[in-house]
């Protein structure tokens, strides 16, 4: 069964995959949740392969196969019962070896991997939309791109471009704001201040002191940017 055999293999590759490098919603699926589908696709295919190959030889090799794929079904059962703690080790694993990938671990901590370019990009919401952000502590102050600026809630035609700013590309004007909601993980700070750069100065959000400076903590730690929000808070 070589056909079905391949299919389940490729399978089980997609759900490795969408498990490291998949960070937002498949359709109405987690990502996670599209992961787990896609290896029971492929595991099935397998045992349904060796199954047929199995009775092709003689009906004891086939009630072998059945008995192993049982146990195999009942493994996945009992794993899915004890989904919470193993959702704790997958995280801590993605946070260690997904390229950009943010996630949070059961203490509440925001754990970002770093990129192949070095930096960190840091998964948040601006007033409860999604958006992504480079940490920089550099940047005195969370800076957005006029890009986004609409579709995070600021009216371009209100936005007065007063404040000089330099950049990687020269000095510019940026737009004073503040932003009602920024949310990091479990982290949540309101009335943020924050810039919007024009059109074209940013390649990229910024993540920057406006928002960290009112963190428990922050460091990086090898290869990893880890985020603590305030006590109390």
């Amino acid at each position: 069964m070589p056909g079905i055999r391949g299919a389940g293999l490729l399978l089980l590759l997609a759900a490795l995959l969408v498990g490291l490098f998949v960070s937002d919603s498949v359709g109405e699926l987690s990502a996670l949740e599209a992961s787990g589908l896609l290896a029971l696709g492929g595991l099935c295919l397998l045992m349904a392969a060796s199954i047929v190959e199995g009775f092709s030889r003689h009906w004891t090799y086939g009630v072998q196969s059945i008995a192993v794929s049982t146990g195999i079904l009942v493994a996945l059962i009992v794993t899915y019962a004890s989904r919470g703690e193993l959702q704790a080790v997958i995280d801590r694993a993605i946070g260690d070896i997904a390229v950009g990938r943010t996630v949070v671990t059961p203490e509440g901590e925001v754990v970002a991997a770093r990129r192949t370019d070095g930096s960190f990009m840091v998964q948040g919401e601006v007033n409860g939309h999604e958006t992504r952000f480079v940490f920089d502590t550099g940047a005195t102050t969370v800076v957005l791109r006029a890009e986004h600026a609409a579709a995070l809630g600021f009216k371009p035609d209100n936005l007065n471009y007063s404040i000089p700013v330099a950049t990687a590309n020269g000095g510019a004007l940026a737009a004073p704001v503040v932003i009602d909601r920024l949310t990091v993980g479990p982290i949540t700070e309101r009335k943020v201040r924050a810039l919007i750069a024009r059109e074209g100065v940013l390649h990229a959000n910024l993540l920057g002191m406006t928002f960290l400076e009112r963190l428990g903590s922050y460091e990086v730690r090898g290869n990893r940017l880890i985020l603590r929000a305030r006590s109390g808070s």
